[in-house]
């Protein structure tokens, strides 16, 4: 731990600078673990979700824990400011994780006291899980995953993920490849639980289609990243020309960007309207413009079809869970790692279109463009998808966590 907390110290003390030269007094009160002291005395649970994608993968667990345990007190924390104003914005108490070393840690452990920590996907922080651990807050990491390349790097210091391993009294890996990692890095087989996808848990949350466009006419482009919208707009452009009914809602990842995407809209010439500058679509719009936070739901009602994001460029590639709950037709890039189990059920079963670039997306598009094409590609999306449920994986969690903090079995 020694060359590690001196590499974090310097690191992070210099992040923490500039936050303080910057302006940024409330992040950087929060980073370095200035909350407010919690005075109340019923059990807390401290629930991490690095950014928007694990804090959204984590939503049907969050609400789980309402409902079944109403008197739970939760406390988010995330690293992007997105991703608390989100967590905000569903009526949660969020703040900013504090950087790991030692003070900001054990400070922020001080003031808010959590009964247990949650950990989403693969935010193994050491000084965080080992000062947990040792005064006793039992760790829990859900949809926990573990790259082959994370798994070469932790193994390169095996003292530090030894510490960290042992810090860990609950997992559930996402996929059998990082369950299985998980456990050459020494991670205790009788604190690994059951694969559970947390992405996999996705519903369709009650809601209406607003936007004045017909369902199967619109293309829904979901969380496209940088080098990604020209792909979509220089598709989406080709087969407007071919069928102008076509509506798009082009939905980025990074609602920061918006004076670079809105550039990139306007070079198509076709009549669009902006979300967060109050535009509202009209018969005559054809790009919406869905820059906010925390409407997916009402973006994937309103669409026949919808692009993953994150795949024409290689990020991965996010779930396609949330689509296919809200029973529209899947497209996405051939980068698709961060789902592979997922991707490759959809594959089997001829449950999704793969494109590559502009030329295949525009096709795509205009093949689909059609109410019982999608329902039919949905229908099969659904079907496939169905296996990977994680509602059962996360059973025992929900009962180890109930026991750990003194709450009625929450299990269900």
């Amino acid at each position: 731990m020694f060359f590690y907390r001196l590499l974090a110290r310097i690191l992070f003390s210099a992040y923490a600078l500039r936050l303080r030269l910057g302006g940024r007094g409330e992040a950087y009160a929060e980073r370095i673990g200035r909350v407010p002291r919690d005075k109340k005395t019923d059990p807390l649970l401290w629930l991490h979700a690095a950014s928007n994608g694990e804090l959204t993968s984590a939503r049907t667990v969050i609400e789980t824990l309402q409902t079944r345990a109403p008197a739970l007190r939760l406390l988010i924390t995330t690293n992007s400011d997105t991703a608390r104003a989100l967590a905000r914005d569903w009526g949660l108490n969020a703040v900013l994780a504090p950087l790991d070393m030692q003070g900001p840690v054990h400070r922020f452990l001080d003031a808010t006291r959590p009964a247990a920590l949650v950990v989403v996907e693969n935010e193994l922080w050491p000084e965080r899980l080992t000062a947990c651990a040792a005064r006793g807050i039992p760790v829990f990491v859900i949809g926990a995953r573990m790259s082959a390349t994370s798994a070469r790097n932790w193994a390169r210091f095996p003292g530090l993920a030894r510490r960290v391993m042992e810090s860990i009294g609950y997992l559930s890996a996402q996929d059998t490849a990082s369950d299985a990692r998980f456990r050459v890095l020494g991670l205790a087989p009788d604190r690994i639980g059951p694969v559970a996808n947390l992405k996999s848990a996705a519903r369709a949350k009650p809601t209406e289609a607003t936007l004045p466009f017909p369902r199967w006419a619109t293309l829904l482009a979901a969380s496209t990243h940088e080098g990604e919208e020209e792909i979509v707009l220089a598709a989406f452009a080709r087969a407007h020309a071919e069928n102008p009914e076509l509506r798009l809602i082009l939905a980025p990842r990074h609602p920061r960007r918006r004076d670079q995407v809105e550039r990139l809209i306007a070079a198509t010439g076709l009549a669009s309207a902006t979300r967060s500058r109050g535009g509202i679509p009209g018969p005559d719009t054809v790009i919406y413009h869905a820059d906010t936070m925390g409407e997916m739901d009402l973006w994937y009602a309103a669409a026949g079809m919808t692009f993953v994001g994150g795949s024409v460029v290689d990020k991965g590639g996010h779930t396609p869970f949330e689509p296919a709950a809200h029973g529209t037709a899947i497209l996405h890039g051939p980068h698709t790692t961060n789902s592979a189990p997922a991707y490759d059920a959809l594959h089997a079963s001829g449950a999704s279109v793969e494109v590559r670039n502009s030329e295949d997306l525009s096709a795509a598009i205009l093949r689909l463009a059609d109410p019982d094409a999608q329902m039919a590609l949905a229908r099969k999306a659904s079907d496939a998808l169905a296996g990977l449920s994680a509602d059962s994986g996360l059973a025992p969690f929900y009962t180890d966590l109930a026991r750990a903090m003194d709450l009625p079995d929450i299990a269900g």
